[in-house]
């Protein structure tokens, strides 16, 4: 089946039908192509591992619905939880201590069991209508490289293993993205056991290799701070050189608002953007500022650019430069919710991001 805006519905219903019966679903995710199945269901299980020719005691992760259901399966406490908030849904896979309540075989030699919350349309409103988890690895053969499309996946695959697929939702060609980063959260250390497209540090700090993984950590960070609840505007200010990726981390940022053509404001100090209601939880009324101080020398221009008027309509402002703001800093924090985002060349590619709340 294909899948589309116009055909989710129909696509999502066919999905849950053919798990429930305890089928094998080729599904698209937010980094490639998986293999869904009833977590809960041995047969299922079994019927996925035959698939994916996967060794005895190699685990398997599984999509959950929410956060908030995660105890059910493994063994969590209120830090690790935090560290969770901050960076799901994304393109992680979070492994902790199993409380063996699904099928033992997901798990690892050492009774651990990978869990992830991704970032996916489609992927959130199956697990929003199926309300269990579902198995969440990728549509290859144990040892062979991911699918971003049906058709390299059909290339793959012999006649007596397709047989075993009971549905298939195609998406047509997939972005390139890595499958997920892989952090164990089983001690007080975190341990990074695989880097995906997006690298994890800690609940504070990311590490980005190039443009697109910078944006795609302020997206991650923009999406946590809008589902906090607030009733007031939200200031991000980025501090670091020139040439670091400020504007790039802003474009993630604003993709979160449906936002997606975003201009450096160096020579104008700053653009004011329609927020998409369709993108957003965030009111219409509401703006998206994207601010540059660079060429401010004085503090009574900042008198002269009425950015406090977004402040009172709840807008969300980023501003480059921020470390210029000066005493209007303490003046915009009585009033808005107000994070710092610090980054700094690592090396020639690298750069490192510091959020501090």
């Amino acid at each position: 089946m294909k899948i589309s805006k116009s055909t989710i519905d129909k696509c999502i219903f066919e999905t849950v039908k053919v798990l429930k019966n305890g089928g094998l679903v080729v599904f698209p995710t937010d980094t490639v192509y998986g293999l869904l199945v009833d977590a809960k269901n041995q047969v299922a299980v079994k019927k996925l591992l035959k698939f994916k020719d996967r060794p005895v005691g190699k685990p398997i992760s599984v999509f959950i619905d929410s956060i908030n259901n995660l105890k059910e399966y493994v063994e969590l406490n209120n830090k690790n939880k935090q560290i969770l908030q901050r960076i799901l849904p994304g393109p992680f896979t979070v492994v902790f201590r199993s409380k063996h309540t699904l099928d033992l075989a997901l798990e690892s030699e050492k009774g651990t069991l990978g869990i992830r919350l991704p970032q996916s349309d489609y992927i959130q409103k199956l697990m929003d209508i199926f309300q269990s988890p579902l198995t969440a690895t990728s549509a290859n053969m144990s040892g062979q490289s991911p699918h971003y499309s049906i058709e390299s996946l059909k290339n793959q695959v012999s006649s007596t293993k397709e047989m075993l697929i009971d549905l298939i939702i195609d998406a047509g060609k997939l972005p390139h993205n890595k499958p997920s980063t892989v952090v164990e959260l089983i001690s007080s250390n975190i341990k990074t056991l695989r880097t995906g497209d997006l690298p994890f540090v800690d609940s504070k700090n990311f590490y980005s290799k190039s443009p697109s993984e910078t944006r795609k950590i302020g997206q991650m960070i923009i999406e946590e701070l809008t589902t906090m609840p607030t009733n007031k505007a939200i200031v991000i200010i980025l501090i670091g050189d020139l040439g670091v990726g400020k504007t790039e981390i802003t474009r993630g940022i604003a993709k979160q608002f449906g936002i997606t053509k975003i201009i450096s404001p160096t020579y104008v100090i700053y653009y004011e953007y329609d927020i998409s209601h369709r993108s957003s939880e965030i009111s219409q009324k509401r703006k998206f500022i994207h601010a540059d101080l660079y060429n401010i020398e004085e503090d009574y221009e900042y008198n002269q650019l009425g950015l406090t008027t977004y402040i009172k309509n709840k807008s969300i402002m980023v501003i480059e430069w921020g470390e210029k703001l000066g005493d209007y800093y303490n003046k915009f924090k009585k009033d808005v919710k107000i994070i710092q985002i610090r980054m700094e060349y690592d090396g020639k590619n690298g750069r490192k991001i510091t959020v501090i709340k």
